[in-house]
């Protein structure tokens, strides 16, 4: 992934990555995709804090958040188009690509958006509303 240039003389907040997964599979079943939002945050250094998911039930997709002392990692799927919106915002020493790099094994889209934005850094993001 490519990365944006930084100011040598601001030191970044953090990195907020912003995952689109479309023809995504797994989209359904928040049990088993929870022990899989650890696993990715923490094998990219985080310290997890709790992880809140929520079924909407008959196979409707779910959405839920991994809490991170260095921020968080969250998801919205809809299983009905095969797409899972997935924000994952870190702080520090952390890695997010290592935690998309587990979610993309889980998840195995056939095609994947990734934006990325540097947190804390003046005139970093513009936004037009």
């Amino acid at each position: 992934m490519k990365q944006l240039p930084i100011s040598p003389i601001v030191t970044p907040q953090g990195r907020h990555l912003l995952v689109d997964f479309h023809g995504a599979t797994n989209l359904y079943d928040r049990e088993a995709a929870e022990p899989v939002f650890r696993d990715a945050a923490e094998a990219a250094g985080t310290t997890v804090l709790d992880v809140i998911f929520h079924d909407f039930g008959q196979r409707a997709g779910f959405t839920g958040v991994a809490v991170l002392a260095e921020s968080h990692i969250s998801i919205h799927t809809w299983p009905e188009t095969g797409y899972a919106a997935i924000d994952i915002f870190m702080c520090g020493d952390c890695d997010p690509t290592i935690a998309v790099e587990h979610l993309r094994g889980y998840f195995r889209p056939e095609r994947e958006e990734i934006a990325q934005l540097v947190r804390g850094v003046p005139n970093a993001i513009s936004v037009s509303v």
